[in-house]
């Protein structure tokens, strides 16, 4: 039960303020359906956890901490810079309906994607390796990224209602260039 525990913990301490909180706010306010939002985040999850827990150590051996580094920097600022360009997705869905894949899958595909090289990827990795629990240790760090990123959607959702969807990607255009800087700098 400590693997379990721990492991939830431990993520849900890491997910405060992290990159998919804020994409838990943008899915709450272009689809305003939270339900389908938390179980995608769900789904992900454990999905990603579950592949981190079996493959993360190769992938960080494989790679070293400054190419991850400057691969994850440069995501951030790439992104940071994509949420100021209006696509087809907001011009279509300006009356909050989902995407081609849904709200549940477009959740599920971006959650998966954000948490692909996150810390929270790599503490699923590490704790397993501590604590040999591979089951307690995934559902552990699944418990703690749903007890941070559910809130977000379903106060996200209420609060967005008030806010244009247009500051909603200002703000986050700002949050992800200034992570991407922070993480291509190395401070820590």
């Amino acid at each position: 039960m400590d693997a379990f525990f721990i492991s939830a913990g431990i993520v849900a301490l890491a997910e405060m303020g992290d990159k998919t909180q804020l994409l838990a706010l943008v899915l709450a306010a272009r689809f305003r359906r939270p339900w389908p939002i938390v179980w995608g985040i769900l789904v992900a999850t454990i999905v990603n956890h579950a592949l981190a827990g079996a493959v993360g150590a190769w992938v960080a051996s494989a790679a070293g901490p400054d190419l991850l580094r400057w691969a994850l920097g440069g995501s951030f600022v790439a992104m940071g810079l994509w949420m100021l360009v209006p696509d087809k997705l907001d011009q279509a869905n300006e009356s909050g309906g989902p995407a081609r894949l849904g709200v549940f899958g477009t959740t599920v595909l971006a959650f998966f994607l954000a948490e692909m090289g996150d810390k929270t990827q790599v503490a699923t990795v590490m704790l397993v390796l501590q604590y040999q629990a591979y089951f307690s240790v995934v559902a552990g760090t699944t418990l703690g990224m749903m007890l941070a990123n559910a809130p977000v959607v379903w106060l996200g959702e209420r609060v967005t209602r008030l806010l244009p969807m247009r500051m909603v990607h200002m703000a986050s255009a700002a949050i992800f260039v200034g992570m991407g800087a922070v993480a291509l700098i190395g401070w820590r």
